[in-house]
């Protein structure tokens, strides 16, 4: 299964988290990367395969499990291929590749943006599962060319059906897959309205995982498929569900970009001298007639020099506040990301993706007119998320 991506609309967000493989080399100038999940696959392809090769061909143990691990390369290879179709194709309209990654159910291709219009987001979507239908067909030609019940023409056979199966599947019109993303393609094209197609062809998406699900159900009761197939489709129908509940997400959250407005989420400030107990400075703030302030600290000159970290704040037990300046608990004011007004909604986004934070100083020319909390961003493109404890204590 394919799941290639774009470096907007939240891919950032996600990039360090699926981030997880092994780089492994370099193809065309896009790097590769393997997912430990892959080994996991590979191991079970080549043990399964292996056993299936043995006793239909006859072949002793360790040759049988040589051929099994001999046709995961070729699998890999398809793959790989697969993605190269996404990523040569994006490239030919400028888009820039990140690099491609193959993981237990496939692989995906990190774009740096997205499609620029509708006719290349579905030219780019099927050129993968084009590549998948030409590799079925040259195995086919070769399965139908090479001697019946040998080890090459198994493998030929194999290679033949998972590629065309991939490709069928693939174009099932439901983000992730390939076809979702030429149906979010149609759909945007129809509606003007990149949002609205994501989160319809989502839930497309949701729909062929849940039908998915039952047919497997189905003709495991006929006896069709075995106990190990089920769970292998059911983890398809999980990996499924759960990226098209992604798309519907990030669909919704960037429909709400434009309400990211830094004058209006911008928390204003209350500056206490270096030196001041944090009990002190805490009072005043609970004093301060404007909602969400945010405690700093200032020098002999008046000058901001550091923000007071409200997690490093909460943990100093409340008998100790007293004694424990409030610079201990602060950090230096160079150290916090600043983002200048005048962003818009998208660039805000934007800017946190790139340089991730939990608080950053909003500034105005040379002066700091307020700080942003990211879970406040949040709570605008998530308005239903529940807020975490320690920032309700900080309102």
């Amino acid at each position: 299964m394919d799941d290639s991506t774009a470096g907007s609309n939240g891919a950032r967000q996600r990039r360090q988290a699926r981030r997880a493989g092994r780089p492994v080399g370099h193809v065309l100038g896009i790097p590769i990367f393997v997912n430990g999940s892959m080994v996991l696959l590979a191991a079970l392809v080549t043990l399964v395969y292996g056993n299936y090769v043995r006793g239909r061909l006859d072949l002793p143990g360790p040759l049988a499990y040589v051929v099994g691990f001999g046709f995961v390369v070729c699998l890999l290879g398809s793959v790989l291929l697969h993605e190269l179709g996404h990523a040569l194709t994006a490239r030919r309209f400028r888009i820039g590749i990140r690099g491609i990654t193959l993981e237990l159910l496939g692989g995906w291709t990190e774009m740096d943006r997205d499609a620029p219009t509708p006719r290349v987001d579905a030219l780019v979507s099927l050129a993968g599962p084009a590549v998948s239908l030409v590799l079925g067909g040259l195995a086919t030609a070769a399965f139908v060319a090479l001697p019946d019940r040998t080890m090459a023409g198994q493998i030929a056979f194999q290679l033949a059906a998972s590629n065309i199966l991939v490709a069928i599947f693939n174009v099932l019109p439901g983000l992730p897959l390939d076809g979702g993303r030429a149906l979010r393609a149609g759909l945007w094209a129809i509606f003007k309205d990149r949002n609205r197609a994501t989160e319809l062809a989502g839930w497309a998406g949701r729909l062929i995982a849940f039908g998915t699900g039952m047919t497997a159900f189905w003709f495991y009761r006929l006896g069709t498929i075995t106990l190990l197939g089920l769970l292998f489709v059911l983890l398809v129908v999980f990996t499924l569900w759960q990226g098209a509940g992604q798309s519907i997400r990030l669909a919704r959250m960037t429909r709400r970009f434009p309400l990211v407005d830094l004058n209006q989420l911008a928390r204003p400030l209350l500056t206490v001298p270096a030196g001041t107990p944090l009990g002190e400075a805490q009072r005043r703030r609970s004093e301060d007639p404007r909602p969400g302030v945010v405690l700093a600290v200032s020098d002999s000159a008046g000058n901001l020099t550091a923000l007071v970290d409200p997690v490093a704040a909460e943990r100093v037990p409340v008998d100790r506040r007293p004694w424990v300046a409030v610079d201990s608990v602060a950090r230096s004011r160079d150290a916090v990301p600043a983002l200048p007004l005048g962003l818009s909604g998208e660039q805000v986004v934007r800017a946190l993706q790139a340089h991730p934070a939990a608080q950053y100083v909003v500034t105005s020319g040379e002066d700091v007119v307020g700080v942003l909390r990211v879970g406040d961003v949040a709570q605008v493109l998530e308005p239903r998320r529940p807020e975490r404890p320690v920032k309700q204590k900080e309102k």
